[in-house]
């Protein structure tokens, strides 16, 4: 491609990036066709979407491996369109958010509960996601959306944790969010909660300490985040009591494990070797899960472009490339969490994978210490076979 037709180059997928919109438009439109004809069958659109549609249309659509010329990225990161765009998620988010919680407590019975509750989980779950992206922004107004985002998932402290310490720690087994070999979806879980918890609070009373400052001072930025949560849970519960902050708690907890899950995939197995001086490599595309499935990264802010991300943390989703050398999910994020779920499939599935982007070298794996011994025997094999 010469210089001039660089300098022309136009976002193909430039309108398609608001696609995103759609998912915390779903509970609205749930509402209003329960409100209109008494069904509750529009309040299982979220659920339905995330595990159904999109891996069907993962699949139909199929991958898309090209980059932006890098002669067009500052034009592209300056574009204040695509700031809009994630922007936007949020009222929408909130908007879901609330009508569900209102619907839930005063109008649906046991199964619209249930289904509303997935919905309202899955809108904040990838909401996640909204507040991930505008979190790596350095000006005051992202940052500060970046937490209303997390807000409704109660999970304020992967503001902190996510910046400062998984992007710091991440394909090491010093980091709560990357996955091991040989690990459950399920044994990840608790690990994670519980672990990225612990780094973020450790990250903050740190930082604080440096300014002469306690843990409980309101500059704490997991604390001001967490009082956004109180705000908003206290709120609903005020107007439509404790039902609906059980309604809250639960969608909270489901968002959070949907977040974990996507963290589960994106470094399974995936270990950054050490220097002579015992520190870490520097994280390179090789040490993050890639997929290039059009349509769920079209949902997600290209997040499936996890390899640039984490090679390059401040680089737009808009202009995240594609590696040949970072290695390569078999399908979307959507397809591979419900993998996730089903351990044996996942396993049958991605640790021949991991075999083959290490070269059957165990020793650069991040394997967890109980299964070290059966997986040294499982690469051996793997490598006895391939050698056959």
């Amino acid at each position: 491609m010469n210089s001039s037709n660089k300098a022309q180059w136009k976002d193909p997928k430039r309108y398609l990036w608001s696609l995103g919109l759609l998912v915390p438009l779903l509970p609205i439109f749930g509402a209003a066709i329960y409100q209109y004809t008494g069904l509750i069958w529009g309040w299982w659109l979220a659920p339905a979407i995330v595990y159904l549609i999109i891996p069907v249309l993962d699949y139909l659509v199929g991958t898309d491996r090209s980059n932006p010329p890098e002669s067009a990225v500052p034009g592209l990161e300056a574009d204040s369109y695509y700031r809009y765009i994630v922007f936007a998620y949020i009222p929408l988010q909130y908007a879901g958010t609330l009508i569900t919680v209102w619907f839930a407590c005063t109008q649906l019975g046991t199964w619209g509960i249930i289904a509303g509750l997935f919905s309202c989980a899955y809108v904040n779950g990838i909401g996640i996601n909204t507040g991930h992206e505008l979190g790596h922004k350095r000006d005051a107004l992202s940052q500060f959306l970046a937490k209303l985002a997390l807000a409704p998932v109660a999970y304020g402290h992967f503001y902190v944790e996510h910046n400062f310490g998984h992007h710091r720690n991440v394909a090491t087994p010093e980091d709560p969010a990357s996955s091991k070999m040989g690990e459950s979806f399920w044994r990840f879980l608790p690990r994670t909660m519980i672990g990225s918890l612990r780094s973020a609070c450790a990250i903050e009373r740190e930082r604080l300490g440096r300014k002469g400052l306690g843990f409980w001072h309101w500059r704490n930025d997991v604390l001001q985040a967490w009082a956004m949560t109180i705000v908003l849970f206290g709120g609903c519960t005020l107007v439509l009591g404790w039902p609906a902050l059980a309604f809250l708690v639960a969608q909270a907890f489901l968002g959070a494990s949907l977040l974990e899950v996507i963290n589960y995939v994106e470094h399974y197995g995936l270990l950054r070797q050490r220097d002579e001086n015992g520190r870490y490599e520097r994280c390179l595309p090789k040490h993050s899960w890639n997929s290039n499935h059009i349509v769920t990264n079209l949902v997600l802010y290209q997040l499936q472009r996890h390899s640039d991300h984490h090679a390059h943390p401040n680089r737009a989703f808009q202009a995240l490339r594609h590696f040949s050398d970072s290695p390569q999910l078999p399908s979307g994020y959507a397809s591979m969490m419900m993998l996730a779920y089903f351990p044996p499939l996942w396993f049958k599935v991605m640790n021949p994978r991991v075999v083959a982007h290490h070269r059957g070298d165990f020793s650069k794996a991040n394997v967890h210490p109980s299964k070290a011994e059966k997986l040294k025997m499982y690469f051996s094999t793997m490598n006895k076979s391939v050698n056959a």
